[in-house]
């Protein structure tokens, strides 16, 4: 009796599972196929998205981006036409998704936001890395530009990473955008120096300095008369880049080329410029 039960349930087992395979097999079959040829085609698509990107030239950090989200939603996709061909319900699979990414979407909006700063800064371009910046009371050229942080180094040698969402939602002063700075310099003197032969020094002191751009024009002129004297402007264009070194090279000469010209310096004992 026992032989013949387990005879009658594997009759059983082997009717189910033949209408079963006669009425899913074609399904399934279709779905392997379906999923295979998918992924298949998603790897080409994949090399294709990477040599559009590099003929189009964009960010070198952008790339591994664009290329992970297209496939992922390509193989999300893919999946998802399976499980229809397949007959299977998509109505929890798509709550529970939904659920994880409220969850996700609450934890990460901090991260999100630099994420997205990042993106844009990456596409805009409002700087550059090796540009000189002042941003968030940081003041220093740009190292690297990531999705999510920019890192500047100071000039004192600090790094400083900034998430790109205060830069993208806050001033930014790029500094070496344009090429040139413009270097001001105001000085007093009393009336007793000829302002002719201090505006010779000046324009000598000019000529000799090789950094000082010859355009835009260099400008000369007395800012301010006072009862003490009267105070004269210079204003010469620097380079961006090196423009400090520039700057204190700059003033280092005009000072030794006053002294030496005998024209007398505020403070300056007067038998310091007689000996001159």
């Amino acid at each position: 009796m026992k032989q013949v039960k387990v005879a009658e349930k594997a009759d059983n087992f082997y009717d189910k599972f033949y209408d079963w395979l006669i009425e899913k097999g074609p399904s399934v079959l279709l779905g392997i196929l379906v999923l295979v040829v998918g992924l298949w085609l998603i790897k080409i698509f994949s090399k294709w998205m990477e040599g559009r990107l590099h003929n189009k030239k964009v960010n070198s950090s952008l790339k591994p981006f664009f290329l992970s989200v297209s496939v992922i939603v390509l193989r999300v996709l893919l999946i998802v036409f399976v499980m229809q061909i397949l007959g299977i319900g998509l109505t929890i699979f798509a709550a529970l998704i939904g659920a994880i990414g409220v969850a996700a979407g609450l934890a990460l909006s901090g991260t999100m936001q630099n994420f997205a700063s990042g993106v844009l800064i990456l596409l805009l371009k409002p700087f550059k890395v090796s540009d000189n910046i002042i941003a968030q009371g940081q003041e220093g050229t740009v190292t690297a530009i990531q999705i999510f942080f920019t890192t500047v180094t100071t000039f004192d040698n600090r790094k400083v990473i900034i998430p790109n969402s205060k830069l993208s939602n806050e001033v930014i002063i790029n500094i070496s955008a344009i090429g040139s700075r413009r270097l001001d310099i105001e000085m007093k003197f009393n009336y007793g120096v000829d302002l002719q032969l201090l505006k010779k020094v000046i324009e000598q002191t000019i000529e000799e300095s090789k950094d000082i751009l010859k355009t835009p024009e260099k400008r000369i002129g007395i800012s301010m008369l006072e009862e003490s004297g009267y105070k004269v402007l210079i204003n010469i264009w620097l380079p961006s880049h090196g423009f400090a070194d520039a700057k204190l090279a700059f003033q280092e000469k005009l000072l030794d080329n006053l002294k030496n010209s005998g024209i007398k310096l505020p403070g300056m004992p007067d038998k310091v410029a007689e000996n001159k």
